[in-house]
């Protein structure tokens, strides 16, 4: 399947710029996802592949062709829209055969493609209905056959999901991965939905303000942020953070919270880049990696945290506590029955294992 190339790419609308001098290399049949904020840019770079907008500067490039200055429908792509976009007074058969029309396929041709599509997405029973006689995920079903039926490299989608209610948006996200692993077609998908993002991307794009501030698989974007940005951006609850200072104990390098009075034994952190005491630096770490009760007396090296909680938020099996601390509040994600037990002005005893932590440049922001 083919690769896809960006490369200096420009966009501006007047005096905003949208975009400047942006570079991403998609592989051929990778799943990657433009995950940001709205007004990231993530669907203007969409746009632009697709060749809805123009680019103001920089090349695009499917499979080693400059696609550029290319029509839409000479890109050799298809795209699935967040709106379905659907012909409300054709059938589901005529949705799908329109875009084959144009293409100077054979009528058995088309057939083949139309019945091959509608059997993958189990529409082959719905295929003389009209979109109004339609459930949300059936449409959105035709809308993603409409584009396979093109049997092209490169599938786009644009948010396609956000229309659809909780249970239909879970199903459809398997539906979807389950078709790029038969097909393993070149996919590009944006979404401002972590869980989206997470679940389905073989790589994901993390963008803000038209720059992206980091592409790499989900686990890593995870568990090694690259920027405070998407430490902030990706995770629920967002990544804990507390501002410390770079010390030295004895030869070892540490990280001081002196309003909390925690210190962060760093010897075993892997630098990045280096560092010197007296760096105001912000640690950061998630939730879900605290050991609560009982199981912080057998953690391993680590900081321990004994502080009232502030409330609770309970998530059926689990909850978030939220810790007291003179800094600021630290989310911790306990067992339910933990909330259930818990007494008013109690404090939560829990561990902290060290080789879960996250340094960062106070200043800068980027990953130390």
């Amino acid at each position: 399947m083919p690769a896809v190339q960006f490369r200096n790419i420009v966009k501006h609308y007047g005096n905003l710029a949208v975009i400047e001098n942006l570079d991403l290399d998609i592989g051929d049949g990778e799943f990657v996802v433009l995950l940001g904020p709205s007004g990231c840019g993530k669907t203007t770079l969409l746009n632009l592949l697709a060749g809805l907008i123009e680019v103001d500067g920089g090349a695009i490039s499917i499979d080693g062709r400059d696609v550029t200055d290319l029509d839409p429908k000479d890109r050799g792509l298809a795209m699935v829209f967040q709106s379905y976009a659907l012909y409300p007074t054709k059938t589901v058969r005529g949705n799908l055969a329109f875009g084959l029309s144009a293409r100077n396929i054979s009528r058995d041709e088309s057939e083949r493609r139309i019945d091959w599509a509608a059997r993958l997405l189990r529409i082959d029973h719905l295929l003389d209905r009209k979109p109004a006689q339609l459930s949300g995920g059936q449409r959105q079903r035709v809308a993603i056959g409409r584009a396979l039926v093109k049997q092209v490299g490169v599938c786009l989608y644009d948010e396609p999901l956000s229309n659809l209610d909780a249970k239909l948006r879970t199903e459809m996200r398997m539906e979807i991965k389950k078709l790029h692993d038969q097909l393993r077609n070149t996919v590009v998908y944006v979404t401002h939905d972590q869980v989206e993002a997470m679940t389905m991307a073989t790589r994901i794009a993390v963008m803000d303000k038209g720059v992206i501030q980091q592409f790499s698989s989900p686990a890593e974007i995870y568990d090694e942020p690259e920027n405070l940005f998407v430490a902030d951006f990706v995770g629920s609850p967002s990544m804990n953070m507390l501002d410390c200072e770079i010390g030295d104990a004895n030869g070892s390098i540490t990280a001081v919270d002196s309003v909390d009075k925690l210190v962060f034994d760093l010897d075993g952190y892997s630098w990045r880049r280096p560092v010197e005491p007296g760096r105001q630096v912000k640690v950061g770490f998630r939730a879900e990696h605290f050991q609560a009760g009982g199981d912080a007396s057998s953690a391993g090296k680590h900081v321990r945290f004994e502080r009232p909680v502030e409330y609770f938020e309970k998530h059926g099996p689990d909850a978030i506590a939220f810790l007291s601390l003179p800094q600021k509040a630290i989310a911790v994600r306990v067992d339910s029955r933990i909330a259930d037990s818990y007494r008013s002005g109690q404090p939560l005893l829990t561990a902290l294992p060290l080789e879960k932590i996250n340094v960062f440049d106070a200043s800068s922001g980027r990953r130390l």
